[in-house]
């Protein structure tokens, strides 16, 4: 009876209980909290600098796009006939020092000699000959 009692000692199951149960918490702790928190906290951070060199990225692409370039100093607008070769106009100013101002003057050669087309051009410093900026 003697060994029969030792193999059924209330304490030892007690105590193979209790580290059965604290083990299982820490493991719920551990997988439960500790390493999912660590992994949160570490892609929160990862996501972050990914946002960010998305903005710098996106940043510099415009800043590279938006920089001003070299325009040309003075635009012509030349008469095509309706055979498409070159002519001229005497009642037409052809010279002019903004894109705009002549853009706006050559839609309105459009308007008052219709059988004619305008292009507007310039002399770039890397091309031998002239740009044609717009054609109508």
């Amino acid at each position: 009876m003697h060994t029969l009692q030792r193999i059924f000692d209330w304490k030892t199951y007690i105590f193979t209980v209790l580290a059965v149960i604290s083990f299982s918490s820490f493991m719920v702790v551990l997988f439960g909290h500790t390493i999912p928190g660590i992994i949160i906290a570490f892609f929160k951070v990862a996501g972050e600098y990914v946002i960010l060199g998305t903005v710098l990225i996106f940043a510099f692409s415009w800043f590279l796009r938006a920089r001003p370039r070299n325009r040309p100093k003075n635009y012509r607008v030349v008469p095509i006939d309706v055979f498409g070769k070159q002519s001229t106009i005497q009642e037409i100013r052809t010279e002019f020092k903004t894109h705009d101002v002549a853009w706006s003057f050559m839609k309105q050669y459009k308007k008052t000699y219709p059988l004619h087309n305008f292009a507007l051009v310039s002399d770039v410093k890397d091309s031998d000959k002239p740009t044609i900026f717009r054609y109508i």
